[in-house]
């Protein structure tokens, strides 16, 4: 009898829990990806942050350097400024000084002067006179008194704050150009709008408030210009030349008219004569 076997094929079929398990890592996976890519951006979005922070900052700090710099330029040019009306200070209070003392000189000058004609007439009067020449004579003393009583009154013309008389109409220039050490140049300008010559300053009428007696004129000094508005007559405006000396020029207007001014510039001597050698 022959032997049966039988045999029995047995299928080995996969657990769940390994599909559960891979689809739980794929599902891990693609999470930790999505994370990575979410702080990825995020780092990069921080960075260009970062970046546009610092340049914002950069910028910020060059614009305040540019702000002290341009204020230690500001301080710089003030401190010149300062020094420069301060030397001019000292400058003036020399010339009010020299301007008194010539003053004072030319007032003892004339006292001396009274003095020796009155000792010279009373001599020729011991000695040669009669009765009516000592009346006679005695006049002459008095209209020679009256004359230089005159001028000493002259003298106590209106001074400026440098201590130069001020003149306010031509006998008076002509009795400053006598006894001073100064120049005057008059002028009179009949036109507005016009430069014209007055010394080494060239003058342009500007304007004039007959009413009010005011003026306006431009002054063309060294290659400048200073607009002078509503002055008043008889009212010196002072001002200084480059390498002319350190005593300031003084312009001066007496007499305001319809589109006219008339006047005067006053310069020192040894600026005066610069000028002229300059100009030869």
């Amino acid at each position: 009898m022959s032997e049966e076997r039988h045999y029995t094929i047995v299928r080995s079929s996969t657990p769940r829990w390994v599909g559960i398990a891979v689809g739980a890592l794929a599902m891990v996976s693609l999470g930790a990806s999505g994370a990575a890519w979410m702080a990825s951006s995020r780092s990069s979005a921080l960075e260009q942050d970062q970046a546009t922070r610092s340049q914002q900052f950069k910028q910020q700090e060059d614009a305040l350097d540019r702000r002290i710099a341009r204020a230690e330029d500001t301080n710089a040019q003030l401190r010149g400024e300062l020094r420069l009306v301060t030397s001019k200070m000292k400058l003036t209070q020399g010339e009010l000084t020299r301007a008194r003392r010539t003053a004072a000189q030319i007032k003892d000058a004339n006292a001396r002067q009274l003095a020796d004609l009155q000792t010279n007439l009373k001599g020729q009067l011991a000695t040669k006179a009669n009765v009516d020449d000592v009346n006679k004579i005695g006049t002459d003393v008095d209209g020679i008194k009256t004359d230089l009583e005159a001028t000493k009154n002259g003298m106590k013309m209106t001074r400026d704050e440098f201590g130069t008389l001020i003149a306010k109409n031509h006998d008076e220039i002509e009795e400053l150009r006598r006894v001073g050490d100064r120049d005057y140049y008059e002028f009179t300008i009949n036109k507005k709008g016009r430069r014209q010559r007055v010394g080494d300053v060239m003058v342009e009428l500007r304007g004039v408030n007959t009413r009010q007696n005011l003026y306006t004129v431009s002054l063309y000094i060294d290659d400048s210009r200073y607009d002078k508005k509503n002055r008043s007559v008889n009212e010196p405006i002072y001002f200084f030349t480059h390498g002319k000396g350190r005593a300031p020029m003084e312009f001066v207007v007496n007499q305001v008219g319809k589109n006219r001014i008339s006047g005067y510039l006053s310069v020192l001597k040894s600026q005066s004569a610069h000028a002229q050698s300059a100009g030869n």
